[in-house]
């Protein structure tokens, strides 16, 4: 009789943050690739596009053009999916199909003036000043009393939908709270209430404890692969002190949040050699003006790259129908995270 072994057997790990499972399949990552792969040659972007609508000084499709600005740029998305004044209303037919209004702004921000940069390439200071501008942000449209939840997240590369290479991301403030971080309030609220501490706090201590999954840390923050990890080099970010947002950080912590997440995008893009496609973002606390004890800032990096530049993992069959599976583990994926050099390639 053999004995279960999770590096080599099919088996199930749960997501403690939605309260979801999903199938861990180590045997698959064997099996050649025949399926579709992805362009890997790399753009040489100019430092200042003259066709960008990001860049300083350049006209915007609605006709504003942008300041000359030397850091950050943030601005009302000309092409919002939220709009803040829109009338209060739903429908709903018989109990079954409702629909009902939803209020909200959504902005854009440039992380840099340099069109050919990304986080990776940026120094920890540039970066801290982009915390800095995410952390106002969160606190100016989460004062309004008609939003409840600011969503801040980054689609880097044509691979996860951006429609510009140029280094931005997107904030998006809303009246509910969106389905994933309304998962993870649900399953932070139950674990805080049973045993008065935050769930992430218990995780965290796991992990460190344990060391296999830990791809970077420092005084203030751990970067690891969650246990639980549907893309192959899915990651997440997690402050050491239970913060629920960014402003209740110190400096000291928002400095050394500022070199993990620049250390994090390196070693990505030391990954393949490439300027590495991922979706990530901050899950901080609702805005909804309750007190959150519950809540344990983290950041999600959801990459599609498999097992080279060009081979991208795809949600499909079982995935969409039954629940999401992986064939590399998390503690493999780690553990070629761990290794590479922190130094960017292109520095190198």
């Amino acid at each position: 009789m053999q004995t279960f072994n999770p590096a080599e057997h099919p088996h199930r790990r749960k997501n403690i943050l939605t309260g979801e499972w999903l199938l861990v399949a180590p045997h698959r990552a064997k099996r050649p690739w025949q399926g579709q792969t992805e362009d890997a040659q790399e753009e040489k972007r100019p430092t200042h596009d003259d066709g960008c609508y990001l860049c300083p000084g350049n006209i915007r499709v609605g006709g504003q053009q942008n300041p000359y600005y030397e850091h950050t740029f943030v601005f009302d998305n000309d092409f919002a999916s939220l709009l803040p004044d829109i009338p209060n209303g739903e429908t709903v037919e018989d109990d079954l199909l409702q629909a009902r209004s939803e209020r909200g702004r959504c902005r854009v921000m440039c992380f840099s003036p340099r069109h050919d940069l990304t986080l990776a390439e940026l120094e920890p200071a540039a970066i801290r000043r982009v915390i800095d501008v995410w952390e106002s942000e969160y606190q100016e449209l989460g004062d309004d009393p008609a939003i409840n939840h600011v969503q801040i997240f980054e689609n880097k590369g044509a691979m996860m939908g951006s429609s510009n290479p140029h280094p931005h991301g997107q904030i998006w403030a809303q009246q509910s709270i969106p389905m994933e971080p309304a998962k993870e309030l649900v399953q932070q609220t139950a674990y805080y209430q049973a045993h008065g501490q935050t769930l992430l706090s218990r995780y965290l201590e796991i992990e460190l404890l344990r060391r296999e999954r830990i791809v970077l840390e420092n005084a203030h923050f751990v970067a690891l692969v969650p246990f639980w990890a549907v893309w192959p080099f899915e990651m997440m970010i997690i402050s050491k002190t239970p913060r629920a947002n960014l402003s209740e950080m110190t400096l000291a912590e928002k400095d050394a949040y500022a070199h993990i997440l620049q250390q994090t995008t390196a070693r990505y893009d030391n990954l393949f050699n490439i300027s590495f496609p991922y979706s990530a973002g901050l899950h901080q606390s609702p805005t909804d003006g309750a007190a959150h004890p519950e809540w344990h800032f983290h950041m999600h990096f959801y990459p599609p790259l498999l097992r080279s530049a060009t081979v991208k993992k795809f949600m499909v069959g079982y995935e969409l129908l039954g629940n999401p599976q992986r064939d590399i583990t998390p503690e493999t994926a780690a553990g070629r995270l761990r290794e590479l050099p922190e130094v960017h390639y292109k520095k190198q």
